[in-house]
């Protein structure tokens, strides 16, 4: 449980270092891969890790799609 919470603290730090553009997606990453890791075994600040690394390219993904579809619903010419 100790380990538990200082990895829940360990990866709210590291949210708070980053600015919000950066820091999307980690968060949540974040804590899913903090607690997977923890319950795997102790590898709770390597799933912390992954799961950050993962949660933020998945939201620039996200926003790279949403970008490109609000490109291709404007006209083609004025």
């Amino acid at each position: 449980m100790k380990r538990a919470l200082s990895t829940l603290a360990l990866a709210a730090a590291l949210a708070l270092t980053h600015t919000v553009a950066q820091a999307e997606g980690c968060t949540k990453g974040a804590a899913v891969g903090g607690v997977t890791g923890h319950v795997a075994g102790d590898h709770a600040v390597a799933g912390a890790a992954a799961g950050c690394a993962i949660g933020h390219h998945e939201a620039k993904k996200k926003d790279k799609a949403a970008s490109a579809a609000a490109t291709a619903s404007q006209p083609a010419g004025k």
